[in-house]
């Protein structure tokens, strides 16, 4: 059913000041002084290679290529923070999820919403000064997995580069906002997805793309950034072996597949982290799972590439070398969580490392030269393996691997740590970031089929048998967590009254600032975890603060806005505050108030509309709802607020759900045809069962009042 609110939103579009107030005084070493709107007056390699020594701009995702997130402005500091206040903020008209970093270069804010629309914004008074709408269309939310987001553009040479949910690269004029060139990156109307950030490495733009949920076949890709010509692409599983293969790399990946693993794509997307190293002058980013889900569906054997990492050349996009973190994944560990460049003393020694959290439960250090492992602990609790190796190949738990019938894993498909950038504090040496205890509960669909034009996961997600009951009985819950990666332990944490948590910033002001599934965003302090500050926003946040300065004045900034498979009755992730979507900029001494919001929670009317259905046949529509309408619309029809919940569903959505579901009725508001994935005898039984779920809704309130 349609999205309710977020996307029919337009706002005027306004010119950008052309000028740019000069850097007055010269203190921005520390990003202290009175230096007026900036010092960079165009993002090019040489600024982007010295982005940490302007610490009043965020001019890429990470802040820098090194990607730690880390700012050396403080004058926020844990003396201060108290006095932190909301400066301004913009309400982005959504209640879909927001994941994104905005920048910040010479005064102006670029950040993302839903749906891949950017805006630009001054920095300093929250006015917004153009939108840019790249018109996705609505029903492609399908082929999304985990809600309409996007995680934020890159700049360059006054261009503004965004990924698009259809898979388009689009550079726009950074002043106005006009589009320059728009490219289609992935097969057009195809399974595939863009919700990361753009990067840039020596002129081209990088992008990889979303969709091993699906029948496809990941790659990564890069433009020109000046005219949006291909440069090159490469693919991270191999294709269809009576064909060509594009690389040796692919070549030697085949030997590791067996079957006809193509026909499903083989999955492997790298759809989010991504990291260019100048001192390499390679590409690093991480692979996702395999599609389908599970081995016995999709092929024996490690699988090259799925759940990686990856190191291409930048100029040609050769490989030079990959790390599988998940061998044969079976759980949907991706390896796409960030990565960050550091240099560590382990040892006694200098080691210059690649790090990552991944889902799997364990901390990988890299050389980034070579891809050997230098170390790879368990930061979270773990029952899929026992430890790694001395190749570097995880100890595998063979009776989780065997899944019978059913099996727990944890940790969860989650992840125990997933997309939300993490920090790295170089002055005390420690890591920060968001842990999620959780497990998930994996059984394979019977029977199971490829379907083209909707998810393969092989995800059984009507299971009900005996482990389920003891799944349930587990109870998620999440933390923040300092970890020291030169000892490889946890330095101090801090748990979290949900599960669910945003990405970090740190900052020389000895201050780590994360944002909660609750709506609170605080600061704590970053050698011990004292919490220092916080703020009530009533929005859950799931994206990362950042921070900059303006005519002297240090912001943190933050997209509020709950989304994802969080709001869909995940367990593991919990269940944040749903409301509208905004942007927030605090500064010492703001006096901004945001407006109050509390989300209505309507008694469910007992529906009118009669559908005569047996027990059993309800039970089939609750299968049938749980693989193609959960995903959306919750867990036993209960959504988290985000779309509509169909338990309230009007007469006219009864009378018409077949032409609803299968003729497309409602595609353009977002509602797409499942017209060649469910019959019309399956769409009458998904209608019983939302039906049988609304009288039982109304029966129970009923009695409760």
């Amino acid at each position: 059913m349609p999205d309710d609110r977020a996307t029919s939103q337009k706002s005027p579009r306004r010119s950008a000041p052309t000028a740019v107030v000069a850097c007055i005084l010269a203190t921005v070493i520390l990003g202290i002084g009175g230096c007026a709107r900036s010092r960079v007056t165009v993002v090019d390699d040489a600024a982007l290679k010295a982005a940490d020594a302007d610490p009043a701009n965020w001019i890429t995702y990470g802040h820098t290529y090194s990607e730690q997130r880390f700012s050396r402005l403080q004058q926020v500091d844990e003396q201060t923070v108290s006095r932190l206040g909301l400066a301004w903020s913009f309400d982005l008209e959504t209640l879909r999820g927001l994941e994104g970093t905005p920048l910040v270069q010479d005064g102006v804010l670029y950040a993302t919403s839903a749906w891949s629309l950017v805006y630009a914004f001054d920095a300093q008074t929250g006015h917004m000064l153009w939108q840019y709408d790249p018109h996705v269309p609505k029903d492609h939310g399908k082929f999304v997995c985990c809600d309409v987001v996007n995680r934020g553009v890159a700049l360059y040479r006054g261009r503004v580069y965004v990924g698009t949910l259809d898979g388009r690269l689009i550079a726009l004029d950074a002043k106005t906002g006009a589009a320059i060139w728009d490219v289609q990156t992935t097969p057009k109307d195809g399974p595939y997805a863009i919700t990361g950030a753009p990067r840039i490495a020596k002129g081209r733009v990088i992008i990889g793309n979303a969709g091993a949920e699906y029948a496809v076949r990941g790659y990564v890709s890069a433009y020109d950034t000046e005219t949006g010509t291909l440069v090159w692409k490469t693919y991270t599983v191999p294709g269809d072996p009576s064909k060509p293969f594009e690389s040796e790399a692919m070549r030697q990946a085949a030997a590791t597949w067996s079957g006809e693993w193509w026909k499903a794509g083989g999955g492997g997307t790298a759809w989010d982290t991504i990291v260019y190293d100048p001192e390499t002058e390679f590409v690093f980013f991480g692979t996702g799972n395999g599609s389908p889900w599970y081995d016995r569906l999709r092929s024996k054997g490690d699988n090259l590439y799925i759940a990686s990492i990856v190191a291409l050349r930048a100029d040609t996009g050769e490989q030079v070398w990959a790390y599988q973190t998940t061998p044969g994944d079976n759980w949907d560990y991706d390896a796409t969580q960030p990565l960050m460049l550091a240099t560590l003393t382990i040892e006694g020694q200098q080691r210059r490392v690649l790090m990552q959290a991944n889902k799997n439960g364990f901390f990988y250090e890299l050389d980034p030269a070579t891809g050997k492992v230098i170390s790879a602990r368990p930061y979270a609790e773990m029952n899929w393996a026992t430890g790694i190796d001395a190749k570097g190949r995880p100890i595998e738990n063979a009776a989780v691997r065997a899944l019978k019938d059913a099996t727990i894993v944890k940790p969860s498909s989650a992840g125990a740590h997933n997309w939300h950038p993490l920090s790295f504090n170089p002055a005390t040496g420690l890591v920060y970031m968001g842990v999620l205890d959780a497990t998930s509960l994996q059984a394979v669909t019977a029977g199971w089929k490829i379907n083209p034009h909707d998810q393969t996961t092989g995800l059984d997600r009507g299971y009900v048998g005996p482990v389920r009951k003891q799944w349930l009985a587990f109870k998620p819950s999440g933390k923040l967590v300092a970890w020291d990666p030169a000892a490889q332990r946890e330095a101090w944490h801090v748990d979290l009254p949900d599960p669910g948590s945003g990405g970090t910033l740190s900052t020389a002001g000895n201050l780590v600032f994360q944002g909660r599934a609750d709506g609170k965003l605080q600061a704590y302090r970053a050698t011990d975890g004292k919490l220092l500050w916080e703020f009530d926003t009533g929005i859950g946040i799931m994206a990362p603060p950042m921070t900059y300065q303006v005519d002297g004045t240090q912001y943190i900034a933050v997209l509020a806005g709950w989304g994802g498979p969080e709001v869909l009755g995940s367990r593991a992730t919990g269940k944040g505050k749903v409301a509208p979507g905004k942007l927030l900029s605090f500064s010492l001494g703001g006096k901004a108030t945001l407006p109050p919001y509390q989300r209505v929670v309507q008694p469910v009317p007992m529906p009118t509309f009669q559908l005569a259905a047996s027990r059993p046949e309800i039970e089939k529509g609750r299968v049938l709802f749980a693989t193609f309408c959960a995903r959306c619309h919750g867990a036993e029809v209960v959504s988290g607020g985000a779309l509509p919940d169909l338990r309230y569903a009007a007469i006219g959505t009864h009378e018409n759900f077949e032409e609803i579901v299968r003729g497309g009725a409602l595609r353009e508001v977002g509602m797409p045809s499942f017209s060649e994935d469910i019959t019309a005898a399956q769409v009458r039984l998904i209608h019983a069962y939302i039906l049988d779920r609304a009288r039982e809704s109304a029966r129970v309130e009923t009695t409760s009042r």
